[in-house]
């Protein structure tokens, strides 16, 4: 079985690490109404994507 032969070093750990940090949500202008919303999706307030309407906007 294989076993390390020596413990790894936190500053070795840390840096492996270092990739592994959450990146902040994005958000776009809804080209229609203006609203935020997530890139690549539809509006959640018109249902428009990529300029025409695809879902029907709830009341």
């Amino acid at each position: 079985m294989a076993v390390p032969k020596r413990k790894t070093s936190p500053s070795r750990r840390n840096m492996r690490r270092s990739h592994h940090a959450l990146s902040a949500t994005t958000f776009q202008e809804c080209s229609n109404c203006g609203e935020l919303k997530l890139p690549h999706n539809v509006c959640g307030a018109c249902g428009f994507y990529n300029g025409r309407e695809v879902v029907e906007a709830g009341a």
